[in-house]
């Protein structure tokens, strides 16, 4: 018998959770603040969020609209090879390409997935209290819902996570991110990233005719100068390695996203009840693995399958938060070190750290790469892990 869920969030985890769950028959509504949730540069899907996406039904439909890349190298600001695996290499050890996908077209795949009327726009959580029978959620329209259960995916700043463990205060990690897509192409060979002291720049191919880009830098807070950002970008990325230049030069400056980059402890209580945190929600995570999403994707096919095994919802959220808390806190580790690597004071520091990393044999780096983003890093649990008690 399908469960009446309410979804907090309509980004990557809270859809994704709606898709995998309403595809196994449970009643699920997504409630979200924004009425555009369209915006976004683009994302990288390694192949466990694949493997996670194959297991909710859209994993073909998710390659389909974006496009197969092999990115792996990593260079000086100057051109220098640091890493340069071999394509193959890369993809033999992580099952399959990753796939770098528009933020815009993942989330319409997903919403298309679901059921017409499943996202209402236009309404957030504003309290929650859980009840003998479920829980009853006050919105911003000064509506209450009753539901089975409650599910938050509404991001850091979560309603839902406050709900369970109180005050949750996020931090300004020291550095601030661009994103964007260029009107050119690049040459598979150079996708990856590009280090200098302090700062990185990134890019991958997104089909055919764009480059998807991003770049970090130390910065203070606050300091977004809206149309002037591509101008700072040119100037500051000037003498860098091709195509670096080429890629800023090929970007429409109204389309550049920067987000200072804040950072929150993971989630204590990701589940109380019938209500459970997931996504960034439960377990924030900087951008340097490029496993934010991936990992909520994880969380979502993972979700349902405990929700499938127990009829007590209460049961099954503890169960899959126990599951998911060891993987997802070494993902969560690993991404805040290379970023404290990255962003080292003085820079000279991060240099000679980034640098350093050419010491590390290529095997080594590529067997700890497929541990957190191979096919086969997605488990699924057994039936033991799933089965009520």
């Amino acid at each position: 018998m399908g469960k009446q869920i309410l979804v907090i969030g309509a980004g990557i985890s809270g859809l994704a959770t709606a898709v995998a769950l309403q595809r196994r028959g449970h009643d699920v509504t997504v409630i979200e603040e924004r009425t555009d949730t369209s915006s976004g540069a683009g994302i990288s899907i390694w192949p466990n969020a694949l493997a996670a996406l194959d297991e909710i039904g859209v994993g073909d439909a998710v390659r389909e609209a974006g496009s197969g890349v092999t990115a792996g190298a990593v260079r000086w600001r100057d051109g220098t090879w640091l890493r340069h695996p071999a394509p193959q290499r890369l993809v033999n050890a992580l099952g399959e390409p990753l796939v770098v996908i528009r933020r815009s077209a993942l989330t319409k795949v997903l919403a298309d997935a679901l059921a017409d009327g499943t996202i209402q726009t236009g309404l957030s959580a504003q309290e929650l209290v859980t009840t003998a029978d479920g829980v009853r959620l006050a919105l911003s329209d000064s509506t209450m819902r009753e539901a089975v259960a409650v599910i938050g995916a509404d991001g850091t700043r979560s309603v839902v996570a406050r709900h369970l463990n109180g005050r949750l205060a996020d931090h300004y990690v020291g550095y601030t991110a661009w994103r964007g897509v260029a009107d050119c192409a690049i040459d598979p060979d150079v996708a990856g990233e590009v280090l200098g002291p302090g700062i990185e720049f990134g890019h991958v191919p997104l089909g055919p005719d764009l480059t998807y880009w991003f770049a970090t830098e130390r910065a203070e807070a606050g300091q977004d100068s809206s149309t002037l950002e591509l101008r700072y970008l040119k100037a500051r990325f000037a003498s860098w390695a091709d195509p670096i230049p080429a890629v800023l030069a090929a970007t429409n400056p109204d389309e550049i996203l920067r987000n200072d980059l804040y950072d929150r402890a993971e989630a204590k209580r990701w589940s109380r009840g019938p209500v459970l945190v997931v996504g960034d929600a439960a377990h924030p995570m900087r951008p340097h693995l490029g496993q934010g999403g991936c990992q909520g994707l994880e969380d979502a096919a993972l979700l349902a399958r405990f929700v499938d095994g127990d009829d007590d919802l209460a049961a099954a959220f503890a169960r899959f938060a126990a599951f998911r808390r060891p993987r997802v806190r070494a993902v969560v580790r690993e991404s805040k070190l290379i970023g404290q690597m990255v962003n080292l004071r003085p820079a000279f520091l991060s240099g000679l750290a980034s640098r350093a990393t050419v010491l590390i044999p290529e095997s080594m780096v590529t067997r700890h790469l497929a541990a957190v983003a191979a096919r086969s890093a997605f488990v699924l649990p057994s039936d033991r892990d799933t089965a009520s008690v």
